[in-house]
């Protein structure tokens, strides 16, 4: 599974594809959220990017989201605090939701 719930926190196993022509959620892909942003992966702006990206699409602060794990990698673990909404294609069920 790409998620799990810790209280109040939703925690993500993502592959980003950088470089791509848009940002979007393309959806479960094994055991991995696939993301495309539109980043190259240099110098941490794809990791930036993200972060302002999810923060935007997850309506909340860029200081609710932390890189567990993965800064310099595709596959990275996500921790996003206090959600106030989930986008479609998470692939998480609407009763999961706290």
């Amino acid at each position: 599974m790409h998620y799990r719930w810790e209280k109040d926190a939703l925690y993500l196993d993502c592959s980003i594809q950088p470089k791509s022509n848009e940002d979007r959620i393309v959806g479960p892909v094994g055991e991995h959220l696939k993301i495309r942003i539109s980043a190259a992966p240099t110098d941490g702006k794809a990791n930036k990017h993200l972060v302002r990206y999810l923060a935007k699409i997850f309506s909340i602060k860029q200081a609710a989201i932390t890189i567990v794990s993965g800064q310099t990698g595709r596959h990275k673990k996500l921790c996003i605090k206090k959600p106030l909404s989930i986008p479609p294609g998470l692939g998480i069920a609407k009763d999961t939701f706290s």
